[in-house]
C-alpha cells in the first residue's frame, strides 16, 4: 500500500513516513494512559505537524521538479479564461490540506479522549455511591477505551497515508 502511495521516491521516503506513523502513534496512546497527556489533541501541536511537513513537501517538489511542480495547480482540459480563477482555487485547495490533515487528527484524539474523560468521572461518581450500580458505566469504559485505542492506530494511519499521497504529488508531479 505504502508503495503504490509514494510511487518511484517510495524507499527514500519510508523511514520518514514509518517514524511519522509511530510517532503520531504513541502520542495517540500516551493520552490513554493514567495521567497521561496526549499532544495530538491539542490543534496548536498538528498544524505544527502538517504546515511543517507540507513546508518539507513544497521544498522537495521544487527541488525535484522546478517549475514543472506549479503544473499541480494547473487543472487540464480547462478554458483560458477560467485558468486564472482555477489556479487560485487549487492553491487555496492544496493549502487546506494541511488544514484539513491538523483538524482532522486533533478533532478525533479530542473528542475521544473528552468522551473517556467524562464517563470516566460518570463511572467514578457511581462507584463512590454504590459498586453495584457502576459495573455497566464500568464495563463501557473499557469497551471505549478498546475503541480508543483502535482510533488512535486508524487516526495514525490516515495522516501517514495522506501524508504518503501528498509526497507522491510533490515528489512524481501531477497525475494528468
Amino acid at each position: 500500500m505504502y508503495k503504490q502511495k509514494v510511487g518511484n521516491y517510495h524507499q527514500k521516503y519510508f523511514s520518514f513516513v514509518f517514524t511519522l506513523f509511530v510517532f503520531i502513534l504513541m502520542a495517540n496512546l500516551v493520552g490513554l494512559m493514567p495521567y497521561g497527556f496526549t499532544i495530538t489533541s491539542h490543534l496548536f501541536t498538528t498544524f505544527f505537524f502538517s504546515f511543517s511537513i507540507f513546508i518539507f513537501l513544497i521544498s522537495t517538489g521544487l527541488l525535484l521538479q522546478g517549475r514543472k511542480f506549479f503544473l499541480l495547480f494547473v487543472p487540464t482540459g480547462v478554458p483560458g479564461a477560467l485558468l486564472p480563477f482555477l489556479i487560485v482555487i487549487e492553491v487555496i485547495s492544496y493549502f487546506a490540506r494541511a488544514l484539513s490533515l491538523a483538524v482532522r487528527l486533533f478533532a478525533n484524539m479530542m473528542a475521544g479522549h473528552s468522551l473517556l474523560n467524562i464517563i470516566a468521572s460518570f463511572v467514578l461518581r457511581i462507584l463512590n455511591k454504590t459498586y453495584w450500580l457502576g459495573i455497566a458505566p464500568l464495563l463501557l469504559l473499557v469497551i471505549l477505551i478498546g475503541l480508543e485505542i483502535g482510533i488512535a492506530f486508524v487516526q495514525a494511519y490516515v495522516f501517514t497515508i495522506l501524508v504518503c499521497i501528498y509526497i507522491n504529488d510533490s515528489v512524481n508531479g501531477p497525475s494528468h
